[in-house]
C-alpha cells in the first residue's frame, strides 16, 4: 500500500497518475529506477538534495507532498481506466480542499483532462483553482514520458519559479 504524503501549509502537491508495479512493491511514490520525479524535482529547486524513494518522507520537510488519482498499480498509466480517473479527480478536489496547498501539480496531461473533464488544458498553470490552490499539469516523469530531463526540470522549475514569487 503506497500512503498519501500531506500535511496543512504545503508549497505543492506533486500528483501522480497511479502507482507502477515498482511502487507498488516497495510502498513508495516513484520508485520505478527509471522514473525520473526524484531528479527532476532536486534539480528544479523543490529538494536541496537528490531524496532516494524510500526517503519520501523528507518531502514535508520541504512543504512537497504526493498524492495520486488512482490508487491501483499498473505497468504502464495508459491502463487506468476513464472512470478510475473521474473518480480520482473527484477524491483529489475533496483532498486539495482539506490541504490547500499552494499549489497542487498533476503530473500528466492525458489523465489530468481525463480526471477534471477538461479539453485541451495548456501545460503549466491552469485558469482555475481548488479553493486557493493554484493547479498547474506538469509533464510525466516516467522514462516511458519522452520529454528529455531537461525539459521535464524546466517545465518543474516554472512552477517552483513561480510559487516563489509568491511568497510560497
Amino acid at each position: 500500500m503506497i500512503h498519501d504524503i500531506l500535511a496543512p501549509g504545503l508549497r505543492v502537491v506533486f500528483c501522480g497518475i497511479n502507482p507502477g508495479k515498482s511502487s507498488a512493491h516497495t510502498g513508495f511514490h516513484f520508485a520505478h529506477p527509471g522514473n525520473r520525479f526524484w531528479k527532476v524535482i532536486h534539480q528544479a529547486g523543490f529538494t536541496d538534495r537528490l531524496l532516494k524513494p524510500e526517503e519520501e518522507r523528507h518531502l514535508l520537510d520541504t512543504r512537497c507532498g504526493i498524492t495520486m488519482l488512482v490508487e491501483r498499480p499498473t505497468v504502464q498509466a495508459s491502463e487506468v481506466e476513464l472512470h478510475e480517473l473521474r473518480t480520482g479527480g473527484r477524491d483529489l478536489i475533496k483532498k486539495i480542499e482539506d490541504y490547500q496547498p499552494a499549489a497542487l501539480a498533476v503530473l500528466g496531461k492525458k489523465a489530468f483532462e481525463q480526471a477534471f473533464s477538461v479539453r485541451g488544458a495548456p501545460w503549466g498553470k491552469q485558469k482555475f483553482t481548488i479553493g486557493v490552490t493554484q493547479v498547474w499539469v506538469l509533464p510525466n516523469p516516467s522514462g516511458l514520458n519522452r520529454a528529455t530531463l531537461e525539459k521535464l526540470v524546466e517545465s518543474y522549475r516554472e512552477l517552483d519559479d513561480a510559487l516563489a514569487m509568491r511568497g510560497v
